[in-house]
């Protein structure tokens, strides 16, 4: 007899490989299992991830002065910040024809507001400003206006002064440029037909003027809907003609200039001969004199990227200076005297509640299970009442008038005189929140406890233990898993409060989540309450990280 062998791969009953058969089996497994657990992974991502992403991005994010002040920021970076004096003419007139454009589009005030986060005043500066845009070049207006007998008043004529007539090619490329500017501007979707495109040879010999129709355009177009060449044009477009041909060279080009409106812009030109050439930077001193304020502009010149870490030094009491970064004085520093009370207060809330938990856990895990259910009752009992309540309920009892205070004169522990200052203050804070949140170092503990088994404890006195080192020997070590599950859930949760500090703590209690919630809900500077709660994020995750590398985390158990 001869052994025969035979070769090739396994097959299933299907006659399919059965490697190939396995690994289709387990891919269809995993795939069965993602989909179970996708309406949770989604749900975590939305919820949870992307916020924090967000978050993120904000506490660096700095579009707003680059898009609302896109030519003036490009302009500004040759001035010289440490000379002492104010920008030259070139950047007073980048700043008209940009913050005209932004008062139209309403993006003034809010300008405004980011650069009042850094520079106390410049707020007001740029909303009474915006109200005044029209002012300038009022004289040139008007002879433009009047020239050739009001021909310049018909927005028909205009448009067809700007699309330089059917024979002109259109300058796509500068409406690009300008439709990408109002979209960072306003937010807004500037695409598609506007029923404008500026005439190339327009655009070539008033570059200025093009520029400033096709804001115009663009804006009654795409933000009121109207038809462009039914629509006066804006003053700036007045004023950027008038600008142009008053400029070195200006007279040339307007008599060289032969499209169409050719004889109604040349007597428009001479019209403004006897007039001087507008000043931008003294129509700007005239309306509000901080224009000529140094300090405004190293704030807009400092803050002019699109991302800064200007959110970050101020969380930390510092701020971004003209060499970098530099302390605040003295009187603006609070945030890390909040960081460091938010960090010593929260250990002393998870160590009270260390204290007072541990007893009770104990007691409900050795007692019988009907009485300790009963008992648990009470634990729980503080979930089913409004946090608003118990911590009102606290501020009741701690004041100089309260429960407690009553208490100790009636005792004569206390003189009438003399009573105990509890509330508004760090104690206050504590007793409050080691109130509220006992509950969740006495769960996990409990938990903990009730698998231990108490045979241990009768081996160890057996053995000739006392009841003291039985208990620190053999029952606490197997106790600890509950402590650090506690300890974690009650400091990461103290950290984060600010409903009960905002209620007791009044100016000596307060976390830096109050400055957080005051500044997402009050000041409106979300940069800022962004920074600070990544700060806050990463020593959480900094002091988990400590606890792991001590501890352990896979020791940290809930039963």
């Amino acid at each position: 007899m001869s052994d025969t062998t035979q070769s090739g791969p396994v097959l299933s009953a299907d006659g399919t490989p059965l490697k190939r058969s396995l690994a289709r089996a387990l891919r269809m497994q995993k795939v069965r299992a993602l989909m179970l657990i996708a309406p949770l992974l989604i749900f975590i991502l939305l919820t949870f991830i992307l916020p924090i992403a967000d978050m993120l991005f904000r506490s660096v994010e700095n579009r707003i002065v680059a898009d609302t002040l896109s030519e003036t920021v490009v302009t500004l970076e040759e001035w010289d910040a440490m000379s002492g004096d104010a920008p030259g003419e070139a950047v007073y007139e980048s700043l008209y024809y940009d913050l005209f454009v932004a008062a139209e589009a309403k993006e003034h005030t809010k300008l405004g507001t980011r650069l009042n986060y850094e520079q106390t005043g410049i707020s007001s500066l740029f909303r009474s400003s915006g109200r005044k845009m029209d002012d300038f070049g009022e004289d040139h207006v008007e002879a433009i206006e009047d020239a050739s007998d009001g021909a310049l008043k018909d927005a028909a004529l205009w448009y067809e002064i700007m699309t330089g007539g059917s024979s002109d090619a259109g300058n796509t490329e500068l409406l690009k440029a300008q439709r990408s500017k109002m979209a960072q501007l306003t937010g807004e979707g500037f695409g598609g037909d506007i029923g404008f495109v500026p005439g190339a040879d327009i655009s070539e010999t008033f570059p200025r003027l093009a520029r400033a129709y096709t804001d115009f355009a663009l804006f009654v177009a795409v933000m009121d809907g109207d038809v462009v060449a039914e629509e006066d044009p804006w003053e700036s477009v007045f004023v950027a003609f008038a600008q142009e041909v008053q400029a070195p060279g200006g007279a040339e080009k307007i008599a060289g200039y032969t499209g169409p409106g050719a004889a109604e812009l040349q007597a428009a030109a001479a019209a403004l001969a006897d007039l001087e050439p507008i000043s931008f930077k003294q129509t700007f001193v005239d309306i509000d004199e901080d224009w000529e304020d140094v300090g405004n502009w190293r704030t807009i010149q400092t803050y002019s990227p699109k991302y800064t870490s200007g959110y970050f030094l101020n969380s930390i009491d510092m701020q971004k200076g003209v060499d970098g970064a530099e302390a605040r004085p003295e009187n603006q520093q609070i945030y890390i005297t909040l960081f460091k009370r938010t960090m010593f207060m929260s250990l002393v809330i998870t160590g009270s509640c260390i204290l007072l938990g541990y007893p009770v856990a104990w007691i409900l895990a050795n007692l019988p299970t009907r009485t300790a259910n009963l008992l648990m009752i009470l634990v729980l009992l503080p979930f089913w009442t409004s946090l608003l309540v118990r911590t009102s309920a606290w501020k009741v009892m701690l004041q100089q008038q309260g429960v407690i205070n009553d208490v100790l004169v009636w005792l004569g522990l206390v003189a009438d005189d003399a009573r105990l200052v509890m509330i508004n203050n760090q104690f206050g804070t504590i007793v409050a929140m080691t109130h509220i949140l006992l509950p969740f170092m006495i769960l996990p503990m409990y938990s903990v406890m009730q698998t231990i088994n108490p045979t241990y404890l009768r081996a160890a006195k057996s053995l000739g233990a006392t009841n003291w080192t039985a208990f620190w020997r053999v029952y606490f070590p197997q106790s600890v898993p509950g402590i650090g599950a506690g300890s974690i859930l009650v400091f990461i949760l103290s950290i984060g409060y600010y409903i009960t500090p905002e209620i007791v703590g009044g100016t000596k209690g307060v976390f830096i989540s109050n400055r957080i919630a005051y500044h997402i809900s009050s000041s409106l500077n979300w940069g800022l309450a962004a920074a600070l709660g990544t700060i806050l994020l990463a020593v959480v995750l900094l002091l988990y990280w400590a606890y792991d590398k001590i501890v352990g985390i896979d020791n940290v158990k809930l039963g």
